[in-house]
């Protein structure tokens, strides 16, 4: 038998719950509360679009479910029971899948921990942000630190082996002292996997007008009191890395660290440019070098018939635009066929935000042409300006390129002249 030709592709699966009980101040994700009926009718929707669309993905393997918000662990077990229980029905999961719930403090219990164990999740990812109740309180948190630590214990003696906590920094009022307080506190708990953010003000958010101007000063190198000046915001960046490379975590991506063996596979698919597919409001899918995602707006979601998917003519034929639609439907939204150009560029700066970079053999692979043929003048100014660096099978940033990463990653846009040993343009 040829293996080659039986193997199935992987394929990661996101599930986006998209409720809060309160939305934090500086979010600026796609949640919002909702009454119970609505939570309700939402979970009803997203297990008929999974059913519907499993049909068209026979040739994949789930390696990875991520559950993800808002704050999925705000409805009843059952709820995420249903939902993964529908998943393992209707596509083929991988036995040693990784199977991940985005959880809050003060929203776990010990009935839903047990019920979560019992449907196959096997990592928690639960958002701590700080040790600091008073931060708690200014970010709009509904937790208290002690109700984390007591989520945190409960999950353990239920028996979850794989943890992850996500942290920020640079809050308002914050200085390093503590910052670096949380951080111990933090690895004290001896967590698998350690998320560290930086406060990014979005607009639209409670916190833009109350630190967005003070934001704008700070980026323009002006004086400002309310957030951490950009030194201070360094040094405790500089502390993250320290501190937890010290305590044995792996920075493996610009933002995350873990401890061997525990670093997170879904995110890593994300930035490897594996096939993935997202249900719910929102959620983005990438099949096949073809982008899609689904209405942001619930009324519009609620009101869909999934079951049309399975006869949508779209699925076998391109549309009128030349789009490839083979995995995507009606109701997708932004539907792009990624040329050769933009898969490339998607290799290269997804790819360098993890620190082993990108290797060159894996360019050759898809796109048979030699990363240096491609990227050559980037390369060499680069390495030439410290920002990048030759590994053994590619190359990777330098500390000071993740520092200024996105301005690295627009030199990876292909949309220039072409130049002599080394071009930019296809």
């Amino acid at each position: 038998m040829d293996t080659k030709s039986t193997a199935k592709k992987e394929l990661g699966l996101y599930l986006h719950i998209p409720f809060c009980i309160r939305k934090c101040n500086y979010c600026d994700f796609l949640s919002a509360p909702a009454p119970e009926d609505v939570r309700q009718a939402y979970i009803e929707k997203m297990l008929l679009e999974i059913q519907a669309l499993a049909g068209r993905y026979p040739e994949f393997r789930v390696s990875t479910i991520f559950i993800g918000g808002g704050t999925p662990s705000i409805l009843a077990a059952a709820a995420l029971q249903r939902l993964l229980e529908q998943v393992w029905k209707s596509f083929d999961v991988s036995a040693d899948a990784e199977i991940t719930v985005e959880c809050n403090p003060g929203t776990l219990d010990l009935e839903k921990l047990r019920i979560y164990r019992a449907s196959g999740i096997n990592r928690l990812s639960i958002g701590l942000q700080s040790a600091d109740d008073r931060q708690l309180r200014l970010l709009g948190r509904i937790h208290k630190y002690e109700q984390f630590v007591s989520n945190y214990i409960l999950a353990r003696e239920i028996g979850f082996q794989n943890i992850n906590i996500d942290l920020m920094s640079a809050l308002p009022g914050q200085d390093v002292n503590n910052y670096e307080q949380t951080l111990y506190k933090t690895i004290g708990l001896e967590p698998e996997h350690i998320s560290a953010y930086s406060l990014l003000i979005e607009e639209g958010t409670p916190f833009f007008s109350q630190y967005g101007q003070a934001q704008e000063q700070r980026s323009r190198g002006g004086t400002q009191h309310l957030l951490p000046s950009e030194e201070t915001e360094r040094l405790m960046y500089v502390r993250t890395k320290e501190l937890l490379q010290a305590a044995g975590y792996h920075r493996y991506e610009i933002s995350n660290y873990a401890r061997p063996g525990y670093a997170c596979r879904h995110n890593i698919g994300y930035w490897t440019r594996k096939n993935y597919l997202g249900f719910g409001i929102g959620a983005a899918s990438m099949v096949e070098n073809v982008r899609f995602s689904n209405t942001s707006d619930i009324e519009q979601y609620l009101s869909t018939d999934f079951r049309l998917a399975r006869q949508d003519p779209c699925n076998k034929k391109k549309d009128g635009d030349g789009v490839r639609r083979a995995y995507c439907s009606a109701w997708h939204e932004n539907v792009t066929d990624l040329n050769r150009q933009a898969q490339m560029e998607e290799f290269m700066f997804l790819g360098l935000r993890m620190m082993r970079g990108v290797a060159a053999g894996a360019f050759y692979e898809q796109f048979s042409e030699a990363i240096e043929e491609v990227y050559g003048d980037v390369l060499r100014k680069q390495i030439g300006e410290k920002l990048l660096q030759k590994t053994q099978t590619g190359y990777a940033l330098t500390d000071y390129g993740i520092d200024v990463s996105n301005y690295v990653f627009c030199d990876y846009l292909l949309d220039e002249p072409a130049n002599t040993n080394g071009r930019r343009s296809l």
